[in-house]
């Protein structure tokens, strides 16, 4: 009897406990408020079925990294509530035109089940999809609140779904249009914004081939107070860059579209007054067709970027530190290998913060001449200590260096490194890249992303899978000795 009354008791208390220990569902739902980040929002989700429930409840937002991965069925019978939906596509190698044409990631079916489904949907985020004019027609017709469309890597669809994005939105605060292969239907897409448009907080075309009505730009960036964010695409002349700048003086991220052909020492002058008077751009990118005698009219912005894309602009070293020199708080570069080890030295003097640098080559070919080498990722390792993310196209590395890379800058989150020509081994001791590989692994312990090329032996992969217990993504290009490091 004493044994059954401890067990009842004991049973009593057990449940008693639990009861006490539960999340009502209202509570539970004002502290998932605070929960943004997917990781997080994932994790508590597998608690239990009343928080998996809860959580889908009162998510608003979803990440999608692989179309293929889910259907869009299954995405609306779990989370009701949606407003912001971010989906890719097609693996990254169709950036390098390596996915057979018609392959696939349509946004179709996903835009014609969310038109039912969440009529409230407010911002789209699409990378690498294929996106038709029909499919931007149903998402103005579907979403009257619709406010956000980022698009990157995208093809498929023409100015004329522009159109109906700018005339029907009327909401619209971000349309950014990245590395997409817009058809030019004939549509003048900037002159559909309607005339009470003032709402555009970022605007971003600068892949854009088609002609540019200035004249409707030049209104629509007027009536535009809350304008943060402009990048123009090469069609946009110095002279109208000009004009632009001094209609919007707000602006904290800019792509200046076009600088070149031709140097007008009049038209520097007045771009570089214009720049002068804006203070509060932190971010710089487009130089297309650049003529280097303009980048000095940037000078006056230097001292307070923290974004530098110069990928598209063929400069020297020389020309490199002139802009360079004084940005102090740059945390992210883009550049082309033509600045050379040199150029290389001179970011390592001055930008101490640096977090994100990426090398790009300016000959892609296996035999091409490249201008950077293990030098200049050693200059970088050493004085840029806050490293996170390096990509960094060459032609000849050592493993010294890399492992200089891997004690200097422990922080790397992502390490890819291109040595261009297959098989090529560290261009000193002629010995494969292992070591250096190893260490990267072994000394970065945060490390998610890595990208290995270059002459390996399993010994390399070997380190990986021994050292690389945080990566999510491995790229390895014409690597690897035998199954064995599989």
């Amino acid at each position: 009897m004493d044994q059954d009354h401890s067990a009842c008791r004991f049973a009593a208390q057990k449940a008693k406990a639990e009861m006490e220990s539960s999340f009502p569902d209202e509570v539970l739902e004002h502290v998932l408020v605070f929960l943004t980040a997917h990781k997080h929002r994932n994790a508590v989700s597998l608690v239990c079925k009343a928080w998996c429930r809860v959580e889908a409840w009162t998510r608003m937002q979803i990440f999608i990294s692989n179309c293929y991965a889910v259907s869009p069925e299954i995405m609306i019978k779990r989370f009701r509530n949606i407003k912001s939906v971010t989906l890719k596509g097609k693996p990254r190698f169709a950036d390098f035109n390596l996915v057979p044409p018609n392959w696939g990631a349509n946004l179709t079916p996903w835009v014609s089940a969310m038109a039912l489904a969440y009529p409230w949907l407010e911002k789209l985020c699409l990378k690498r999809m294929t996106v038709t004019d029909e499919d931007l027609t149903l998402l103005v017709n579907s979403f009257p609140n619709f406010k956000e469309l980022v698009v990157n890597c995208c093809d498929g669809f023409s100015t004329r779904g522009l159109a109906m994005i700018a005339s029907k939105c009327r909401q619209l605060t971000e349309l950014d249009l990245n590395d997409v292969e817009v058809m030019d239907s004939g549509e003048d897409w900037l002159a559909c914004f309607p005339e009470m448009m003032t709402t555009l907080v970022s605007l971003s075309f600068d892949c854009l081939e088609a002609p540019v009505n200035f004249d409707a730009l030049e209104r629509l960036v007027a009536r535009c107070p809350s304008l943060k964010k402009l990048r123009l695409s090469r069609a946009v002349s110095v002279v109208q860059l000009h004009k632009l700048i001094l209609i919007a003086p707000q602006l904290t991220d800019l792509g200046t579209g076009s600088m070149g052909y031709e140097f007008f020492p009049e038209q520097a002058a007045n771009l570089l007054a214009a720049f002068s008077k804006c203070p509060q751009i932190q971010c710089l990118s487009g130089f297309r067709e650049l003529v280097p005698e303009y980048l000095p009219a940037v000078y006056p912005v230097r001292s307070n970027l923290t974004y530098l894309n110069l990928s598209y602009a063929l400069i020297r070293s020389f020309e490199l530190e002139g802009i360079i020199c004084n940005c102090h708080k740059l945390q992210s570069l883009l550049v082309l290998d033509s600045v050379g080890d040199s150029g290389l030295e001179a970011v390592a003097a001055t930008c101490k913060d640096l977090r994100d640098l990426r090398v790009f080559p300016m000959d892609a070919r296996e035999d091409g001449e490249g201008c950077v080498s293990d030098r200049g990722l050693v200059a970088i390792s050493e004085g840029c200590p806050n490293l996170q993310s390096i990509l960094y196209f060459c032609q000849r590395m050592t493993n010294e260096a890399v492992v200089t890379m891997s004690r200097n800058c422990a922080k790397l989150v992502s390490f890819r490194l291109c040595i261009m020509e297959r098989h090529t081994p560290d261009h000193v001791t002629g010995e494969p890249m292992d070591e250096g590989f190893g260490a990267i692994v072994r000394n970065c312990k945060s490390l998610t992303r890595l990208a290995v090329s270059g002459l390996l032996t399993d010994r390399a992969f070997e380190y990986i899978g021994a050292y690389g217990k945080t990566l999510e993504t491995l790229s390895v290009a014409f690597a690897g000795e035998s199954d064995l490091g599989l």
